[in-house]
Parts: C-alpha cells; structure tokens; sequence
C-alpha cells in the first residue's frame, strides 16, 4: 500500500511539475529575454533607432524647407573639418596609451589641467569692464543651441563594468586618469562617451558601412537656432510641459508653490536637486522646469531663466489685453515670436560684439543682408564642444548677492560656486531673484588671464547630479575634444587662414606668455599635439574681446550662420512688420530687468560693469517696446462686418492694394478647408471663411509619427501613440521602451494558473485520500470479542508482546484510534 501510495504522490508531483513549467516558462524566457534586452540591446539598437527616430522627427517636422535636417534637433553636429580618431573611425584620441602622435603620446588631460589651466580662487583676476551677466548670458545662450547627450548606458558594453567604477577604456566609458597615488593604485574620474549619431562609427557594423569614411559623428539634442528653446523647449513634449494650458492668455506654467514677493518662479521639475542643509542624506529637493534641463545649475543662471518666464507671460498678458479676440494659442506664439527675436537681438547686437572684438565682428559676422537659404545654421563640432566653452575661463568662483543699494547683502553672504551648484532652493529660500540679479549687474566677471585660466570651483569642486563625487570641468573639456575627435589646434589655425606655429617662437607670437608656452611644450611636445580648447584658450585676447583669433573666428562664423540661415531671424522682412522691428531694436536686457524684478534702477548695458549709483538709470528712462504696433485694427464697414471667431483656428486681416483682406490659419492639428483668404468687395466678403477639420496624422504613412514600436491613435487637433502592455511611452511619446515589469494579462494568466494548479492539487490529493481511505477499510480485520486488531505488516499483536487481549482491547484501541483518526481528518 505505501509503495502505492508513494507512487500516486509522485505522478501528482510530476504532473504539477509539468503543468506548472508549462505555465510559467514562457515568462522565464520573457525574462531571459528581458535581460538581454536592458544589457545588450538596449545599448546598440535602442540607441539606433532612437536616434534615426530622432533625425526622421526632424525631417518630418521641417520638410518643407530645402534642407529640414539643417539646424533641427537631434541630429549631428556639423563638421568644418573630417574628424581624427585612432581606429579612423571611432576611438578617441588618447584611448590607445601606447599611440603617438608625431612621436608622442598625448598628455593626459588631468595633467594639463594641473600644470596649465587650474588656479586657486584667490589669484583669479576680476574683469575691468564687463559684469558676470556677461558670463551668465553666454552660458544661457549656448544652453539654448546646444546639447551633446552622453551615452545612455552607465556600463561598459560588453562587460557590464559600471563606469562611475572601472578606469579602464571600455565604451562608453572614457574615464580621466589621474596621477598614481604612494601605494601605486591607479585612480580616475568618470567620464562617458558622447552618444554616436546613428549608424556612425561603432555602430556602422550594424548596418553594414564600416569605414573611415563613416567616422563617429556627435548629435546636437536641441535646435541649433537662436529660438529661445530655453524657455520653450526643443520637442513639443516638452513645451506641453512648459505650458498653462488653461490659461486663456497663453501663458507658461509657473511655480504654485512659492512665490517672489509677487513675481513667479519657475514650476519644479521631477528631477532631483542638492538638498537643503540638515536634510536626509539621500533627500532630494525639486530642481526647476524649463526649456533647458540645465536651469538650476548655479543660481545666476536660473535667475536669467526666472526673468525670461516672466516676460513671456507678461508680453502674453499685454496682447491679450490689446487683442481681446485673439485665441490662447495666437497669444502664446506671438508672445514667443517676440521673446525669440529678443534673444537674437541682445545676443548679436550686445553680447557678440563684446566677445569676438570689433575688427572681428566685422570680418566674419558683418551685417545683416537677408536669409539665405544655402546657408547651414547647424551647430558645428567644433564650436560646442571646444569654442563656445572659452566661457568657462570667464566664471566667478563667487556667487555675490547684494542689498537694495548694491551692496554686498548683510544676511546673504557671498557663496563659493561649489555651494550653489543645483541647489534651486537657495533663490527661493534666500532672497529671491532681485539680489542674484543685482549681483550680476554690479559685480564683474572674472578676467581670462593665460595663467589663470580655471579657478579651483570647476576644477576640483565640480557638482553635476549624475555623478556621486566632484568633477573637473577643464579635463572634462579636454576629455571631450578627443572623445569627439575634434583635430589639433594648428589644424584649426589653418582652417582659419591663421598661420600654423610649430616651434617655442612661434607659438609666442599668439602666446605672449613664455612660461605658458614652455609648460605646453613641456606636456605636449609637439605644437601640433596641443589640444583645440587648450590652444585656443590660451591666445592673447584681440583688442576690444574677449577671445583670441581663433575662437573669435569660430564663434564668428558661427553666429553668421545661425543669423543668415534662419529664415525667421527677426531682421527677415516677412517675420516682423517693419514698425514692429523698430519696436523691438528699442527693447534690451535691461529692460527686461525693470519689467520683470524689483529694481527700479539699472545699467544701461547689462554687460558693462557699473558702478552704483553714477552708472545706473532708472526704469524710467529705459526704452520699452510699445505694444501698440501689435494691435489689429478691424476698420468697421457697413459691407465687411466683423467675422466670427473660427472653431480651431484664427485670422489676421491686412491691406492689399486698397482692399481689407481676411488671411484665416488653423490651429496645429487642423487643416483648412475651403479659402485661404478673403477680401473685402462692394458686395461684402467674396467668399464664404474656411473652416479647421482635424487632421488625422495616422494616416500619413510616408512620415508616421509614432514610431514601428507603438499604435497611433488620432485624437482632436493631435494624435496619441499608444503602446501595448507592458511596453510604456519613452520620453519622447513616440517611441515604445520596455517597462521592465511583466504584462497585466501575463499577472491574469499566473493567477488562474495558480489557481488551476491548486484546483488540481486539491483534486489529486483527494483521489489519493479515498484511494488509501478505500484500502484501510478492504483490510483484514481481526477480532476477538470486543477486542480489534489490525494484521497489518510490521505490526505485532498484543498476544506477541504478552499482553492479554482484553487489556489490549482498550490500551491499543486508545493508542492507534488518534493516529487513523488523524489521517482520516486529513484526507477526508
């Protein structure tokens, strides 16, 4: 019987085996496959066809232009000159120790930055002219045309060896090697590699075109276009963000949280900041939402951001009031038409001018003769990654805040950088934005000087929240030059029509430094090994700038470009009328200020540093736009009268030859049916006004606009893309990413497995139970008057242990009946 037994528990044991291993395998190769996808494909063709995602995006959004691709977020920056990598194609310069370079093998970047660049904060040089608005704006400028991203992975591909750990060179980590300690451990800073456009460098392999000329190319995250992007974002997923879309008025949202004696902050993001002092160690506080992702990197910087949010909303306020019949949507983009064209105004006319030098100004900018569309407005390689960043050299190691009279604040101490890094809470919290801003005002830059090139605050006190320790953002500059393959400085001399310098001499002639000269030969040995951002850097200023030649010329001839190949550069006749143009050339930074802060009195140039209060004007006296011009008159005629507002779109009315012509537009997702414009006749309006039908993007099936991955679903005025569980939305709502968790149905299916697993246990023990309850009761039974005893085996009688059987009657009775009762309770 027990064998019997034995046997039925194990053809149940199998048979659950078996059906739960049918159940729940498919779930563990689901897993499996889950885990290849977040080690190895997410990191190759994820990363491909997001990118190609990104640059199709792009095309689809402009493609009426001749060249959509030019200046259009997310796709790569531009070459002026072939890229040099040691493979020919991918692997920075630096990557291989043992690879020289004209007999030498590159310094390591930590070495520059500690023989040539670093210096203490105490020796930095304050500049005699211009304020630390200077420098402020010029990192709010490049935050507007600019965004590299790093690589999305956080390991080494292949290897799974974490990069904030591993100080070898495995992509996509590049990590900064630092000088051997006592003991001889070699240390390092983290560093990961730019994200490669798609199908370039490494990842040509995938689609077949490996080659030199395939070189790894760097993409540009955001538009490369003066636009205020920093304000408005550079998708629509993000301006969705940014927007009050219950305001009638068009404004953006603001912070509801907190408020600066009456003026706005901007909303918070979901991203993390620095917590305040005495909070949790892994407490995080609210860093702000903007255009930008970079916003609370130091206070001055989220004050230019705070002053932009409020002019815009201001401006929207002011046309809504003018143009009571403009809808939210006109508010808004008129609003940001003008905050766009102001951007463009102050950066060129004010801020420019000052950088590269008058002689300069004039030889690669020059004036404005019109758009040209053969001109490429895309963010070069060369500017972002080593030009543009002659800033750095410029920054303050303090953060000043000053009182009412433009004074250092008795209750707000000046701050070292290194406490102000991503700590949004410090505007709020202490002061507001007026004395940020006047600390901006009347406290000046600090002076590119050749032997201070980088105070000790970026150089061993560097904050960024997607590192755990400090950083160094001179090695991280010089890391990045390599990384993206950016030729020699020589290289870009010539490029410039600027002499090569190959000797001590020679290079004296652009570095009248010596010691500097001798400490860079010293590290590189040869001139044509020095590094762009290095060499650059270092020259002596031009007369009236803050760059030398070579910058200036990059910077200038990147600035014409952006100028001359924007079709809505606000100087463009068909952007502005011209009696709106004369308006805005009147508006400046300053103006700005009075309109959006407390101060009722500022400099005249924002960028001049000036003294408090021989040098500063009052409010009064600055110049402001007036909003007048912006005001559609509709003339009252007995014939034409007034049209009613349009569902889902919108008209402006003009003159053309004489005659009152009503130009309708719809709103985006809508298209027009019926006549584009109407006029005015003796016999009223000659047509009929058009009417905004939805559009329904799913159809377009040349430009999809969800990616392969997700469903499109066609709403009003817009679309959705939808995605199958348990695959989520990425960031750009486009694109279908895995959630990491398994599918609802897939947690419906293991409950009624369960269940059904259960129901079958329950059943199969039950079957047993009466089988073995069926035996007991066919088992021969012997018995002697009262007494019961079972021959069972193994079991003596009592007459076998000498006991009579009427005694045993009731003592085995009273032994064994618990025991078979128990069983029966069990099974039955």
């Amino acid at each position: 019987m027990v064998s019997s037994r034995m046997r039925a528990l194990r053809a149940m044991a199998v048979t659950l085996a078996v059906m739960g291993t049918g159940i729940f395998f498919p779930f563990i190769l689901r897993s499996r496959e889950a885990l290849w996808g977040k080690t190895m494909k997410s990191r190759i063709i994820s990363v491909v066809e997001a990118s190609q995602l990104m640059v199709d995006n792009a095309v689809y959004s402009t493609m009426k232009r001749d060249h959509p691709r030019w200046g259009a977020s997310n796709t790569a920056l531009a070459r002026w000159l072939p890229p040099v990598y040691e493979d020919g194609f991918s692997q920075p310069r630096g990557w291989n120790p043992d690879f020289l370079y004209h007999g030498f093998p590159l310094p390591p970047v930590r070495e520059v930055t500690r023989h040539l660049i670093q210096v203490s904060n105490e020796a930095v040089t304050e500049d005699d002219q211009y304020s630390d608005f200077l420098t402020v704006w010029g990192q709010y400028i490049d935050h507007d045309i600019a965004l590299t991203p790093q690589s999305t992975s956080t390991t080494a591909f292949w290897e799974d060896v974490d990069c904030q750990l591993t100080c070898e060179n495995q992509n996509p980590c590049f990590p900064i090697q630092l000088p051997s300690n006592s003991s001889g451990t070699t240390a390092c800073l983290p560093f990961y590699r730019s994200s490669a456009a798609c199908g370039t460098g490494d990842q040509g392999v995938l689609f077949g075109n490996l080659s030199a000329a395939n070189p790894r190319q760097q993409m540009n995250g955001l538009t490369s276009f003066l636009d205020a992007s920093t304000v408005y974002g550079s998708s629509p997923g993000i301006e969705k963000q940014l927007r009050n879309w219950s305001s009638p008025a068009g404004l953006l949202r603001v912070n509801t949280r907190h408020q600066d004696t009456g003026g706005s902050y901007l909303p918070f993001a979901s991203a993390a900041c620095a917590p305040e002092p005495g909070a949790p160690r892994a407490a995080r506080t609210p860093c702000f939402l903007a255009g930008d992702g970079r916003a609370s990197e130091v206070p001055g910087l989220a004050a230019v951001h705070t002053l932009w949010l409020r002019e815009h909303n201001r401006l929207a306020a002011a046309f809504k009031a003018i143009n009571t019949h403009w809808s939210a949507e006109t508010v808004y983009q008129e609003a940001r038409k003008v905050v766009g064209a102001l951007h463009q105004i102050i950066t060129m006319r004010d801020y420019i001018p000052k950088i590269l030098g008058p002689d300069a100004f004039r030889q690669y900018v020059g004036p404005y003769k019109g758009y040209d569309p053969n001109v490429n407005p895309t963010v070069s390689n060369i500017f972002s990654t080593a030009a543009f960043r002659f800033g750095h050299a410029t920054v303050h190691p303090l953060v000043r805040r000053l009182d009412a009279d433009f004074q250092d604040h008795t209750d707000l101490p000046r701050l070292q950088l290194h406490d102000a890094f991503f700590r949004p809470w410090r505007l709020i919290q202490e002061g507001g934005l007026d004395p940020i801003v006047r600390g901006l005002l009347a406290r000046p830059a600090k002076l590119q000087v050749q032997e201070q090139l980088m105070n000790e605050e970026l150089t061993e006190k560097l904050f960024v929240l997607s590192n755990s320790g400090t950083l160094d953002l001179a090695s991280l500059n010089l890391q990045r030059g390599r990384d993206h393959g950016l030729p020699g400085y020589n290289e870009w001399r010539e490029f410039c029509g600027l002499s090569r310098l190959e000797t001590s001499a020679e290079l004296s002639r652009a570095i009248t430094n010596r010691s500097v000269v001798n400490k860079i030969m010293d590290l590189y040995k040869h001139a044509d090994n020095i590094d762009v951002w290095l060499g650059g850097l270092a020259e002596d200023l031009l007369p009236g700038a803050r760059t030398g030649p070579l910058f200036a010329c990059i910077i200038g001839k990147q600035m014409k470009a952006l100028r001359d190949g924007d079709r809505f550069w606000w100087e463009n006749r068909h952007v502005f009328t011209d009696a709106q143009r004369q308006e805005l050339e009147k508006h400046s930074l300053p103006r700005v200020i009075c309109d959006n802060t407390g101060l009722t009195r500022v400099p005249v140039d924002a960028f001049h540093t000036g003294k408090f209060p021989q040098d500063f004007e009052s409010c009064e006296d600055i110049p402001s736009m007036d909003l007048e011009v912006w005001r559609e008159t509709f003339p009252q005629d007995d014939k034409c009268v007034f049209p009613d507002k349009v569902d889902n779109g919108n008209f402006v009315h003009c003159e053309e030859s004489g005659k009152l012509v009503l130009v309708y537009f719809c709103l985006h997702g809508y298209k027009l049916h019926g006549q584009e414009q109407v006029t005015c006749t003796q016999n009223g309006w000659d047509s009929e006004p058009p009417v905004c039908k939805d559009v329904n993007e799913c159809a377009d099936l040349t430009h999809p606009p969800c990616h392969p991955s997700a469903k499109c679903k066609n709403t009003k005025g817009s679309f959705q893309c939808v995605c199958t569980d348990p695959y989520v939305l990425g960031e750009d709502e486009k694109t279908c990413i895995d959630s990491g968790r398994l599918p609802r149905a897939s947690w419906v299916s293991i409950a009624l497995g369960a269940l059904l697993i259960g129901g079958l246990a329950s059943l199969t023990w039950t079957v047993i139970c009466r089988w073995t309850h069926s035996e007991r009761k066919s088992t021969l039974l012997i018995t002697e008057g009262n007494a019961r005893v079972t021959t069972q085996p193994g079991l003596k009688t009592s007459q076998e242990r000498g006991i009579s059987p009427h005694k045993a009657t009731a003592e085995d009775t009273r032994q064994q009946e618990p025991a078979y009762g128990s069983r029966v309770l069990l099974c039955e």
